[in-house]
């Protein structure tokens, strides 16, 4: 059962223009042969990018060069040592955290999500066609189809996860919660949003951990085990990273390595330099 929606192929040929600009950066293409790639006019992709970036694509393209994310790493190491030196309190108003986390008891995790009532619903976003699901206690999946997955796929990586709840898809409720977490208006009267995990405890850690890095900035695994008084765990830090099932809202897309390589991500490598890049021109830089 296949889903297919005109923004979702609009962001598949951003991604498709990202990784045309990315594989000839050295001999700088013109916008018509970016466009010429995307099997559109240039006017209308220069309009597509645009609109969806608020930049140019050659502009956008700087944000995800090496150099750029490594003096990023630099920046944000030192916004989150300065919000740590000056106490919680500071650290608060600093990160002024969007998302809020709750993560499930020890029984419900014996348990495995029984008891627990899932609402659903697949939604149009700026990263292509996404899987939301939401509890009465916050937000509980979020998950971006792949290029070779279809909803049947996407629906059943979330029952895997929660496989004892009762699932009822709600698009009208779903939607709203979108609407909120990609607003199309002024985001500064964008309320807070809450998620509900299901994890280790080390994972929760490491999620809290990712929560608290800033749009726009990105991290190390190195520096998300040292903050959470766990240096050596760079692999256990690797595999909580990878098995976030909130994505977008809990940032995994902003832990990079430390060479200022992107590296992996679960929902396509593309979508992670897409999302990141669109965060950074949001941010202004």
């Amino acid at each position: 059962m296949a889903m297919t929606h005109d923004n979702d192929i609009n962001y598949r040929r951003i991604e498709q223009a990202i990784r045309y600009l990315e594989e000839h950066f050295k001999r700088q293409p013109e916008l018509s042969q970016v466009a010429d790639e995307v099997s559109v006019s240039p006017f209308h992709f220069q309009r597509l990018f645009t609109e969806w970036a608020g930049i140019s694509p050659k502009r956008f393209l700087q944000f995800l060069t090496i150099d750029f994310l490594k003096a990023r790493l630099q920046e944000s190491r030192n916004l989150i040592e300065a919000a740590e030196a000056a106490g919680l309190s500071s650290q608060s108003r600093v990160y002024d955290l969007f998302t809020t986390l709750e993560a499930v008891t020890p029984q419900e995790y014996k348990q495995h999500g029984t008891g627990i009532q899932i609402e659903y619903g697949f939604h149009e976003t700026p990263f292509g066609l996404c899987l939301l699901g939401v509890t009465a206690r916050g937000i509980c999946w979020m998950s971006f189809l792949q290029a070779d997955e279809d909803v049947t796929q996407a629906l059943h990586a979330m029952k895997e996860h929660w496989h004892n709840s009762v699932f009822h898809q709600d698009q009208e409720l779903t939607k709203a919660f979108i609407g909120q977490i990609f607003p199309a208006k002024d985001r500064s009267q964008q309320k807070k949003l809450h998620v509900f995990v299901k994890g280790t405890n080390f994972q929760i850690k490491v999620w809290e951990a990712l929560l608290r890095i800033p749009e726009g900035h990105v991290t190390t695994y190195q520096q998300i085990a040292s903050s959470i008084s766990n240096p050596q765990a760079l692999q256990a830090v690797g595999s909580a990273v990878g098995s976030n099932h909130i994505a977008y809202l809990i940032p995994c897309h902003r832990v990079i390595r430390k060479d200022g390589v992107l590296g992996e991500y679960r929902w396509e490598p593309t979508r992670k330099k897409s999302i990141l890049g669109w965060e950074m021109a949001r941010q202004g830089l």
